[in-house]
Protein backbone atom coordinates (compact mmCIF):
# COMPACT_ATOMS: atom_id res chain seq x y z
CA UNK A 1 0.00 0.00 0.00
CA UNK A 2 1.56 3.46 -0.82
CA UNK A 3 0.67 5.75 1.61
CA UNK A 4 1.03 9.55 1.01
CA UNK A 5 3.84 11.66 3.18
CA UNK A 6 0.77 13.48 4.41
CA UNK A 7 -0.66 10.88 5.62
CA UNK A 8 2.17 8.78 6.64
CA UNK A 9 2.25 10.42 10.41
CA UNK A 10 -1.04 9.30 10.83
CA UNK A 11 -0.65 5.85 9.87
CA UNK A 12 2.11 5.30 11.73
CA UNK A 13 0.10 6.72 14.69
CA UNK A 14 -2.61 4.61 13.40
CA UNK A 15 -0.72 1.26 13.82
CA UNK A 16 0.85 1.98 16.58
CA UNK A 17 -2.64 2.42 18.27
CA UNK A 18 -3.64 -1.08 16.57
CA UNK A 19 -0.24 -2.65 18.35
CA UNK A 20 -1.12 -1.28 21.54
CA UNK A 21 -4.71 -2.60 21.54
CA UNK A 22 -3.92 -6.25 20.22
CA UNK A 23 -0.75 -6.28 22.02
CA UNK A 24 -2.56 -5.03 25.07
CA UNK A 25 0.22 -2.87 25.65
CA UNK A 26 0.46 0.94 26.07
CA UNK A 27 2.84 2.57 23.89
CA UNK A 28 4.06 6.52 24.24
CA UNK A 29 5.14 8.15 20.86
CA UNK A 30 8.06 10.46 21.86
CA UNK A 31 6.09 12.72 18.77
CA UNK A 32 3.11 13.24 21.08
CA UNK A 33 5.20 14.62 23.83
CA UNK A 34 6.93 17.16 21.68
CA UNK A 35 9.67 15.31 20.20
CA UNK A 36 10.34 16.83 16.64
CA UNK A 37 12.81 14.30 14.74
CA UNK A 38 15.55 16.91 14.13
CA UNK A 39 18.81 16.64 15.57
CA UNK A 40 19.21 20.27 16.22
CA UNK A 41 16.47 20.17 18.72
CA UNK A 42 16.87 19.16 22.22
CA UNK A 43 14.66 16.54 22.98
CA UNK A 44 15.53 15.53 26.19
CA UNK A 45 12.41 16.90 27.89
CA UNK A 46 10.36 15.18 25.62
CA UNK A 47 12.05 11.93 25.61
CA UNK A 48 11.60 12.34 29.39
CA UNK A 49 8.36 13.20 29.59
CA UNK A 50 7.40 10.62 27.40
CA UNK A 51 9.30 7.60 30.25
CA UNK A 52 7.75 8.84 33.09
CA UNK A 53 4.53 8.87 31.54
CA UNK A 54 4.73 5.46 30.27
CA UNK A 55 5.49 4.65 33.67
CA UNK A 56 2.79 6.00 35.76
CA UNK A 57 0.31 4.27 33.27
CA UNK A 58 1.80 1.16 34.58
CA UNK A 59 4.17 0.30 31.72
CA UNK A 60 4.75 -0.34 28.36
CA UNK A 61 6.65 1.45 25.34
CA UNK A 62 7.97 4.34 24.51
CA UNK A 63 8.63 4.68 20.82
CA UNK A 64 11.03 6.57 19.06
CA UNK A 65 9.87 7.02 15.31
CA UNK A 66 12.78 7.34 13.01
CA UNK A 67 14.69 10.52 12.88
CA UNK A 68 17.30 12.39 15.14
CA UNK A 69 16.59 12.83 18.62
CA UNK A 70 19.48 14.35 20.96
CA UNK A 71 19.58 14.45 24.34
CA UNK A 72 21.24 14.62 27.73
CA UNK A 73 20.84 11.81 30.59
CA UNK A 74 17.78 9.97 30.26
CA UNK A 75 16.16 8.05 33.55
CA UNK A 76 14.83 5.20 32.43
CA UNK A 77 11.81 3.69 34.84
CA UNK A 78 10.64 0.43 35.40
CA UNK A 79 8.19 -1.90 33.16
CA UNK A 80 9.24 0.51 30.41
CA UNK A 81 10.28 -0.66 27.22
CA UNK A 82 12.54 2.01 25.08
CA UNK A 83 12.36 1.30 21.50
CA UNK A 84 14.41 3.00 18.72
CA UNK A 85 12.99 2.17 15.82
CA UNK A 86 14.65 1.09 12.62
CA UNK A 87 16.03 4.80 10.78
CA UNK A 88 15.81 6.54 14.53
CA UNK A 89 18.78 7.51 16.28
CA UNK A 90 19.63 8.88 19.52
CA UNK A 91 22.76 11.27 20.00
CA UNK A 92 24.15 11.92 22.81
CA UNK A 93 24.01 15.95 23.17
CA UNK A 94 27.19 17.98 23.59
CA UNK A 95 25.98 20.28 26.42
CA UNK A 96 27.41 19.22 29.76
CA UNK A 97 24.65 20.49 31.52
CA UNK A 98 22.27 18.37 30.30
CA UNK A 99 24.13 15.21 31.81
CA UNK A 100 22.87 15.10 35.20
CA UNK A 101 24.73 11.42 35.50
CA UNK A 102 27.35 10.11 33.91
CA UNK A 103 25.61 8.56 31.26
CA UNK A 104 22.99 8.92 28.40
CA UNK A 105 20.69 6.04 29.50
CA UNK A 106 20.52 5.67 33.18
CA UNK A 107 18.78 3.03 34.99
CA UNK A 108 19.10 2.91 39.31
CA UNK A 109 17.05 0.24 41.37
CA UNK A 110 14.55 -0.76 38.39
CA UNK A 111 13.09 -3.85 37.23
CA UNK A 112 11.72 -5.59 34.20
CA UNK A 113 13.23 -2.98 31.85
CA UNK A 114 14.03 -2.91 28.43
CA UNK A 115 16.72 -0.64 25.81
CA UNK A 116 15.85 -1.87 22.12
CA UNK A 117 14.93 -1.52 18.53
CA UNK A 118 17.00 -1.55 15.42
CA UNK A 119 17.96 1.95 15.49
CA UNK A 120 20.90 3.54 16.65
CA UNK A 121 22.35 5.55 19.85
CA UNK A 122 25.32 7.66 18.77
CA UNK A 123 27.74 9.37 21.67
CA UNK A 124 29.63 11.48 19.16
CA UNK A 125 32.76 10.25 20.57
CA UNK A 126 35.44 12.36 18.55
CA UNK A 127 39.32 12.29 19.88
CA UNK A 128 42.61 14.43 19.47
CA UNK A 129 45.99 13.56 18.80
CA UNK A 130 48.96 14.94 20.72
CA UNK A 131 52.03 14.57 22.80
CA UNK A 132 51.39 11.92 25.80
CA UNK A 133 51.09 14.19 29.36
CA UNK A 134 49.62 11.85 31.64
CA UNK A 135 51.23 9.46 33.61
CA UNK A 136 50.11 5.54 32.67
CA UNK A 137 52.03 3.09 34.89
CA UNK A 138 49.73 0.32 33.27
CA UNK A 139 51.68 0.89 29.81
CA UNK A 140 54.59 2.53 31.46
CA UNK A 141 57.02 0.04 29.54
CA UNK A 142 55.36 0.56 26.00
CA UNK A 143 56.51 4.40 26.60
CA UNK A 144 59.64 3.80 28.18
CA UNK A 145 60.48 1.93 24.77
CA UNK A 146 59.45 4.21 22.64
CA UNK A 147 61.98 7.22 24.20
CA UNK A 148 64.50 4.58 23.89
CA UNK A 149 63.92 4.20 20.19
CA UNK A 150 63.29 8.15 20.03
CA UNK A 151 59.87 7.54 18.98
CA UNK A 152 57.21 10.44 19.11
CA UNK A 153 54.65 9.77 21.85
CA UNK A 154 51.62 11.03 20.20
CA UNK A 155 48.46 9.30 21.36
CA UNK A 156 44.45 10.15 21.35
CA UNK A 157 42.83 11.88 23.76
CA UNK A 158 38.80 12.31 24.02
CA UNK A 159 37.50 15.69 23.42
CA UNK A 160 36.45 18.08 26.12
CA UNK A 161 32.58 18.71 24.44
CA UNK A 162 31.10 15.22 24.82
CA UNK A 163 30.22 13.09 28.06
CA UNK A 164 29.32 9.84 29.85
CA UNK A 165 28.72 6.73 28.69
CA UNK A 166 25.85 5.45 26.98
CA UNK A 167 24.18 2.91 29.17
CA UNK A 168 24.69 3.61 33.25
CA UNK A 169 22.58 0.28 34.62
CA UNK A 170 22.76 0.48 38.80
CA UNK A 171 21.25 -2.51 40.94
CA UNK A 172 18.85 -3.21 38.18
CA UNK A 173 16.89 -6.62 37.69
CA UNK A 174 15.58 -8.26 34.40
CA UNK A 175 17.56 -5.87 31.80
CA UNK A 176 17.07 -6.68 28.18
CA UNK A 177 19.28 -4.40 25.94
CA UNK A 178 18.65 -5.96 22.03
CA UNK A 179 18.98 -5.10 18.60
CA UNK A 180 20.71 -1.48 18.87
CA UNK A 181 23.66 0.04 17.01
CA UNK A 182 25.65 1.68 20.09
CA UNK A 183 28.43 3.82 18.24
CA UNK A 184 31.26 6.19 19.41
CA UNK A 185 30.73 6.17 23.23
CA UNK A 186 32.67 8.80 25.04
CA UNK A 187 33.33 6.25 28.13
CA UNK A 188 32.34 3.26 28.37
CA UNK A 189 29.17 2.06 26.25
CA UNK A 190 27.10 -0.76 28.34
CA UNK A 191 27.97 0.21 32.14
CA UNK A 192 25.80 -2.23 35.00
CA UNK A 193 26.80 -2.35 38.10
CA UNK A 194 24.81 -5.36 40.37
CA UNK A 195 22.26 -6.13 37.74
CA UNK A 196 20.93 -9.37 37.85
CA UNK A 197 19.26 -11.55 35.30
CA UNK A 198 20.96 -9.22 32.42
CA UNK A 199 20.19 -9.77 28.54
CA UNK A 200 22.47 -8.18 25.84
CA UNK A 201 21.32 -10.05 22.70
CA UNK A 202 22.45 -8.98 18.86
CA UNK A 203 23.87 -5.51 19.33
CA UNK A 204 26.55 -3.83 17.18
CA UNK A 205 29.09 -1.57 19.94
CA UNK A 206 31.84 0.38 17.59
CA UNK A 207 34.43 3.07 18.63
CA UNK A 208 37.44 3.90 16.44
CA UNK A 209 40.22 0.80 16.79
CA UNK A 210 42.93 3.99 16.49
CA UNK A 211 41.53 6.70 18.87
CA UNK A 212 38.78 5.09 20.45
CA UNK A 213 40.68 4.88 24.30
CA UNK A 214 38.41 4.30 27.20
CA UNK A 215 35.48 3.53 24.86
CA UNK A 216 35.27 0.18 26.13
CA UNK A 217 32.12 -2.11 24.86
CA UNK A 218 30.10 -4.17 27.84
CA UNK A 219 32.00 -3.77 31.00
CA UNK A 220 29.67 -5.69 33.95
CA UNK A 221 30.60 -4.90 36.88
CA UNK A 222 29.42 -7.49 40.31
CA UNK A 223 26.79 -8.83 38.01
CA UNK A 224 24.82 -12.07 38.27
CA UNK A 225 22.77 -14.08 35.71
CA UNK A 226 24.44 -12.23 32.27
CA UNK A 227 24.00 -13.70 28.93
CA UNK A 228 25.65 -11.84 26.16
CA UNK A 229 25.07 -13.05 22.78
CA UNK A 230 24.83 -12.78 19.17
CA UNK A 231 27.08 -9.40 19.53
CA UNK A 232 29.63 -7.94 16.99
CA UNK A 233 31.84 -5.77 19.26
CA UNK A 234 34.73 -2.95 17.61
CA UNK A 235 36.04 -0.73 20.05
CA UNK A 236 39.01 0.73 20.59
CA UNK A 237 39.49 0.15 24.10
CA UNK A 238 38.26 -3.59 25.68
CA UNK A 239 35.64 -5.19 24.23
CA UNK A 240 34.10 -6.85 26.88
CA UNK A 241 35.16 -6.76 30.21
CA UNK A 242 34.08 -8.27 34.13
CA UNK A 243 34.86 -6.14 36.98
CA UNK A 244 34.08 -6.76 40.70
CA UNK A 245 34.69 -3.17 42.21
CA UNK A 246 33.30 -0.96 44.69
CA UNK A 247 32.55 2.85 42.83
CA UNK A 248 28.86 2.27 43.20
CA UNK A 249 28.54 0.07 46.47
CA UNK A 250 30.33 -2.80 48.23
CA UNK A 251 32.12 -4.57 45.59
CA UNK A 252 30.07 -7.43 44.10
CA UNK A 253 30.96 -11.23 43.15
CA UNK A 254 30.50 -10.94 38.95
CA UNK A 255 28.84 -14.30 38.03
CA UNK A 256 27.20 -16.86 36.74
CA UNK A 257 28.03 -15.24 32.73
CA UNK A 258 27.50 -16.94 29.24
CA UNK A 259 28.65 -14.89 26.34
CA UNK A 260 28.21 -17.02 22.95
CA UNK A 261 27.78 -16.35 19.28
CA UNK A 262 29.94 -13.15 19.21
CA UNK A 263 32.22 -11.26 17.02
CA UNK A 264 35.18 -8.60 19.10
CA UNK A 265 38.00 -6.71 17.75
CA UNK A 266 39.55 -4.67 20.16
CA UNK A 267 42.79 -2.03 20.57
CA UNK A 268 43.01 -3.77 23.88
CA UNK A 269 41.95 -6.97 24.82
CA UNK A 270 38.90 -8.60 23.26
CA UNK A 271 38.06 -10.39 26.73
CA UNK A 272 39.13 -9.46 29.82
CA UNK A 273 38.93 -10.73 33.28
CA UNK A 274 39.63 -6.91 34.89
CA UNK A 275 42.22 -5.76 36.75
CA UNK A 276 39.37 -4.14 39.10
CA UNK A 277 38.65 -6.69 41.05
CA UNK A 278 38.03 -6.52 44.57
CA UNK A 279 35.40 -9.55 45.29
CA UNK A 280 35.53 -11.84 42.71
CA UNK A 281 34.36 -13.36 38.95
CA UNK A 282 33.39 -16.93 38.55
CA UNK A 283 31.08 -19.67 36.74
CA UNK A 284 32.02 -18.28 33.57
CA UNK A 285 31.66 -19.79 30.10
CA UNK A 286 32.29 -18.14 26.72
CA UNK A 287 31.57 -20.38 23.62
CA UNK A 288 31.60 -19.95 19.93
CA UNK A 289 33.46 -16.89 19.59
CA UNK A 290 35.41 -15.07 17.02
CA UNK A 291 38.44 -12.46 18.47
CA UNK A 292 40.12 -10.16 14.94
CA UNK A 293 42.14 -7.49 14.53
CA UNK A 294 42.48 -7.70 18.36
CA UNK A 295 45.93 -6.25 20.66
CA UNK A 296 45.12 -8.73 23.15
CA UNK A 297 42.97 -11.80 22.84
CA UNK A 298 42.09 -13.35 26.35
CA UNK A 299 43.08 -11.39 29.44
CA UNK A 300 43.04 -12.57 33.44
CA UNK A 301 44.26 -10.03 35.71
CA UNK A 302 43.46 -9.44 39.08
CA UNK A 303 45.28 -6.91 40.78
CA UNK A 304 43.05 -5.57 43.90
CA UNK A 305 43.23 -8.62 45.86
CA UNK A 306 40.06 -10.56 44.39
CA UNK A 307 40.07 -13.91 42.61
CA UNK A 308 39.00 -15.45 39.43
CA UNK A 309 37.76 -19.27 39.28
CA UNK A 310 35.50 -21.76 37.43
CA UNK A 311 36.23 -20.54 33.76
CA UNK A 312 35.82 -22.43 30.96
CA UNK A 313 36.74 -20.43 27.45
CA UNK A 314 35.76 -23.41 24.28
CA UNK A 315 35.29 -22.90 20.43
CA UNK A 316 37.17 -19.37 19.89
CA UNK A 317 39.53 -18.13 16.96
CA UNK A 318 41.60 -15.26 17.91
CA UNK A 319 43.53 -13.29 15.76
CA UNK A 320 45.96 -10.43 16.80
CA UNK A 321 48.28 -7.53 15.77
CA UNK A 322 49.54 -4.72 17.65
CA UNK A 323 48.07 -1.61 17.77
CA UNK A 324 49.48 1.56 18.21
CA UNK A 325 52.08 1.74 21.72
CA UNK A 326 49.63 3.38 24.00
CA UNK A 327 47.17 0.21 24.21
CA UNK A 328 47.66 -2.45 26.68
CA UNK A 329 48.65 -5.52 24.90
CA UNK A 330 51.58 -6.80 22.49
CA UNK A 331 49.35 -8.71 19.79
CA UNK A 332 49.56 -11.82 22.17
CA UNK A 333 46.41 -14.52 22.55
CA UNK A 334 46.73 -15.28 26.16
CA UNK A 335 47.71 -13.21 29.14
CA UNK A 336 47.51 -13.89 33.05
CA UNK A 337 48.89 -11.68 35.47
CA UNK A 338 48.74 -11.65 39.02
CA UNK A 339 49.68 -8.06 41.04
CA UNK A 340 49.10 -5.89 44.03
CA UNK A 341 47.97 -2.56 43.02
CA UNK A 342 51.09 -1.06 44.27
CA UNK A 343 53.25 -3.40 42.29
CA UNK A 344 51.83 -1.49 38.91
CA UNK A 345 51.55 1.68 40.36
CA UNK A 346 54.73 2.43 42.02
CA UNK A 347 54.91 6.36 42.47
CA UNK A 348 51.34 5.81 44.31
CA UNK A 349 50.30 4.35 48.23
CA UNK A 350 47.74 2.08 48.92
CA UNK A 351 46.90 2.38 52.39
CA UNK A 352 45.52 -1.15 54.10
CA UNK A 353 46.48 -3.40 50.78
CA UNK A 354 45.01 -6.67 50.14
CA UNK A 355 47.25 -9.52 49.38
CA UNK A 356 47.80 -10.82 45.98
CA UNK A 357 44.71 -12.20 44.44
CA UNK A 358 44.32 -15.49 42.52
CA UNK A 359 43.38 -17.13 39.52
CA UNK A 360 42.11 -20.63 39.49
CA UNK A 361 40.38 -23.70 37.45
CA UNK A 362 40.57 -22.24 34.80
CA UNK A 363 40.06 -24.42 31.05
CA UNK A 364 40.82 -22.91 27.10
CA UNK A 365 39.91 -25.51 24.63
CA UNK A 366 39.21 -25.74 21.24
CA UNK A 367 41.10 -22.60 19.76
CA UNK A 368 42.63 -21.69 17.02
CA UNK A 369 44.99 -18.55 17.63
CA UNK A 370 47.48 -16.20 15.50
CA UNK A 371 49.66 -14.08 17.02
CA UNK A 372 52.67 -11.58 17.03
CA UNK A 373 53.82 -10.97 20.68
CA UNK A 374 54.57 -14.39 23.29
CA UNK A 375 51.60 -15.56 25.37
CA UNK A 376 53.09 -14.62 29.25
CA UNK A 377 50.51 -16.94 31.72
CA UNK A 378 52.33 -15.52 35.35
CA UNK A 379 51.19 -15.93 39.02
CA UNK A 380 52.03 -14.46 41.34
CA UNK A 381 55.05 -15.15 44.51
CA UNK A 382 52.36 -15.47 47.21
CA UNK A 383 49.70 -16.50 44.92
CA UNK A 384 50.69 -19.07 41.81
CA UNK A 385 47.97 -19.86 39.34
CA UNK A 386 45.89 -23.03 40.02
CA UNK A 387 44.44 -25.53 38.10
CA UNK A 388 44.59 -23.93 34.62
CA UNK A 389 44.29 -26.00 31.49
CA UNK A 390 45.37 -25.66 27.79
CA UNK A 391 43.32 -28.36 25.51
CA UNK A 392 43.80 -29.04 22.10
CA UNK A 393 44.96 -25.29 20.72
CA UNK A 394 46.60 -24.25 18.16
CA UNK A 395 48.85 -21.46 18.15
CA UNK A 396 50.62 -19.72 15.45
CA UNK A 397 53.31 -16.68 15.68
CA UNK A 398 54.75 -14.50 13.16
CA UNK A 399 56.56 -11.14 13.36
CA UNK A 400 55.66 -7.96 12.11
CA UNK A 401 58.42 -5.78 10.77
CA UNK A 402 56.21 -2.96 11.06
CA UNK A 403 55.91 -2.23 14.94
CA UNK A 404 58.39 0.08 16.56
CA UNK A 405 59.14 -2.87 19.25
CA UNK A 406 58.97 -6.49 19.17
CA UNK A 407 58.65 -8.14 22.59
CA UNK A 408 58.27 -11.74 21.98
CA UNK A 409 60.42 -14.60 22.84
CA UNK A 410 58.40 -17.83 23.44
CA UNK A 411 55.42 -18.75 22.16
CA UNK A 412 54.04 -19.84 25.28
CA UNK A 413 55.66 -18.62 28.84
CA UNK A 414 53.89 -20.01 32.24
CA UNK A 415 55.78 -18.72 35.39
CA UNK A 416 54.52 -19.59 38.71
CA UNK A 417 51.61 -22.06 38.68
CA UNK A 418 50.78 -25.28 39.96
CA UNK A 419 48.44 -28.08 38.39
CA UNK A 420 49.10 -26.88 35.10
CA UNK A 421 47.99 -29.18 31.76
CA UNK A 422 48.79 -28.72 28.86
CA UNK A 423 46.61 -31.03 26.56
CA UNK A 424 46.96 -31.49 22.60
CA UNK A 425 48.75 -27.53 22.08
CA UNK A 426 50.78 -27.34 18.79
CA UNK A 427 52.97 -24.09 18.26
CA UNK A 428 53.94 -23.05 14.86
CA UNK A 429 56.48 -20.38 13.51
CA UNK A 430 55.82 -18.23 11.12
CA UNK A 431 57.64 -16.34 8.56
CA UNK A 432 58.85 -13.23 9.14
CA UNK A 433 61.40 -14.65 11.89
CA UNK A 434 61.98 -12.77 15.00
CA UNK A 435 66.03 -12.92 16.22
CA UNK A 436 64.41 -12.86 19.51
CA UNK A 437 62.41 -16.50 19.07
CA UNK A 438 63.27 -18.84 21.38
CA UNK A 439 61.05 -21.77 22.95
CA UNK A 440 57.41 -22.91 22.07
CA UNK A 441 56.92 -23.82 25.46
CA UNK A 442 58.76 -22.05 28.44
CA UNK A 443 58.32 -23.28 32.52
CA UNK A 444 59.45 -21.61 35.15
CA UNK A 445 58.59 -22.21 39.03
CA UNK A 446 56.04 -24.71 38.54
CA UNK A 447 54.62 -27.36 40.55
CA UNK A 448 52.60 -30.18 39.12
CA UNK A 449 52.53 -30.23 35.35
CA UNK A 450 51.59 -32.24 32.45
CA UNK A 451 51.85 -31.85 28.84
CA UNK A 452 50.45 -34.40 26.62
CA UNK A 453 50.31 -34.79 23.18
CA UNK A 454 52.50 -31.78 22.15
CA UNK A 455 53.24 -30.76 18.49
CA UNK A 456 56.05 -27.67 18.36
CA UNK A 457 59.79 -27.06 18.13
CA UNK A 458 61.94 -24.13 18.52
CA UNK A 459 61.71 -20.90 16.82
CA UNK A 460 64.88 -21.27 14.32
CA UNK A 461 65.20 -24.78 12.36
CA UNK A 462 68.36 -25.81 13.18
CA UNK A 463 69.15 -23.93 16.45
CA UNK A 464 70.25 -25.41 19.47
CA UNK A 465 67.17 -23.70 22.01
CA UNK A 466 64.86 -26.33 23.57
CA UNK A 467 61.20 -26.70 21.82
CA UNK A 468 60.71 -27.09 25.55
CA UNK A 469 62.72 -25.42 28.86
CA UNK A 470 62.26 -26.29 32.36
CA UNK A 471 62.90 -24.00 34.92
CA UNK A 472 62.85 -24.68 38.30
CA UNK A 473 59.52 -27.35 37.74
CA UNK A 474 58.60 -29.76 40.39
CA UNK A 475 56.66 -32.69 39.21
CA UNK A 476 56.30 -33.02 35.96
CA UNK A 477 54.89 -35.42 33.32
CA UNK A 478 56.00 -35.04 29.45
CA UNK A 479 53.86 -37.85 27.42
CA UNK A 480 53.13 -38.94 24.25
CA UNK A 481 54.53 -35.89 22.34
CA UNK A 482 55.82 -35.81 19.13
CA UNK A 483 59.03 -34.49 17.81
CA UNK A 484 58.92 -32.34 14.71
CA UNK A 485 61.82 -32.83 12.30
CA UNK A 486 65.07 -29.62 13.04
CA UNK A 487 64.36 -30.04 16.76
CA UNK A 488 68.38 -30.55 17.95
CA UNK A 489 66.95 -30.81 22.02
CA UNK A 490 63.16 -31.61 22.58
CA UNK A 491 63.56 -30.58 26.50
CA UNK A 492 66.31 -28.61 28.52
CA UNK A 493 66.54 -28.39 31.95
CA UNK A 494 67.31 -25.86 34.70
CA UNK A 495 67.18 -24.76 38.54
CA UNK A 496 68.06 -26.94 41.29
CA UNK A 497 64.51 -26.80 42.25
CA UNK A 498 63.57 -28.91 39.56
CA UNK A 499 62.69 -32.71 40.30
CA UNK A 500 60.38 -35.76 39.21
CA UNK A 501 60.36 -35.20 35.79
CA UNK A 502 58.96 -38.01 33.71
CA UNK A 503 59.41 -38.46 30.11
CA UNK A 504 56.87 -40.93 28.41
CA UNK A 505 55.66 -42.50 25.38
CA UNK A 506 57.50 -39.55 23.48
CA UNK A 507 58.88 -40.12 19.92
CA UNK A 508 62.05 -38.58 20.10
CA UNK A 509 63.65 -39.79 16.84
CA UNK A 510 63.21 -36.56 15.10
CA UNK A 511 65.52 -34.89 17.81
CA UNK A 512 69.13 -35.02 18.23
CA UNK A 513 69.35 -35.26 22.14
CA UNK A 514 65.51 -36.15 23.67
CA UNK A 515 66.82 -33.68 26.95
CA UNK A 516 69.58 -31.78 28.48
CA UNK A 517 70.00 -31.10 32.04
CA UNK A 518 72.03 -28.31 33.40
CA UNK A 519 74.98 -29.30 36.18
CA UNK A 520 72.83 -27.29 39.47
CA UNK A 521 69.73 -30.05 38.23
CA UNK A 522 70.05 -33.00 40.49
CA UNK A 523 70.79 -36.11 39.36
CA UNK A 524 67.90 -38.78 38.64
CA UNK A 525 65.61 -35.85 38.23
CA UNK A 526 64.55 -37.08 34.29
CA UNK A 527 62.90 -40.42 34.36
CA UNK A 528 62.35 -42.31 30.98
CA UNK A 529 60.09 -45.05 30.26
CA UNK A 530 58.60 -46.73 27.36
CA UNK A 531 59.44 -43.65 24.72
CA UNK A 532 60.70 -44.64 21.60
CA UNK A 533 64.50 -43.92 20.58
CA UNK A 534 66.30 -43.00 23.67
CA UNK A 535 68.51 -40.62 22.31
CA UNK A 536 70.17 -37.93 24.86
Amino acid sequence: MKIQPLLRSSFVSLVLAAMSVHGQESIFNVRDFGATGKKSDNAQPFLQRAIDSCARSGGGMVYLPPGEYSSGTLHLRSHVRFHIEAGATLYSIKVKEAFDKDALLYGEDLENITIEGRGTVDGQGAYEWRINDIQDDFIRPNLEQMEALGKPLMRSFPKKDQFGKLILLLRCKDVRITGLSLLRSPSWTIHPYACERLVIDGVYIWSSLAEGVWADGIDPDGCKDVRISNCTIETGDDAIVFYSMNWFGPAMPCENITVTNCRLSSASSAIKFCDGNMNCVRNVTIDNCSITNSNRGIAFMVFDGGYVSDVVLSNLTIECRRHDWFWWGDGDPFHFNIKRRSEVHKHVKFENEPPAGSIRNVLIQNVIAHGKGSSVINGHPQSWLDGVTFENVKLYLSSDSTVAFDKAVHALRFQMAKNLRLRNVEVFWGNPESKQWRSALYFEDVKGLEVENFGGRQASLGSDVPALELNRVDGAVIRDSRVQQGTSTYLRILGKESANILLTGNDFRNSARAFVAEKEVQKNCVILFNNISGAR
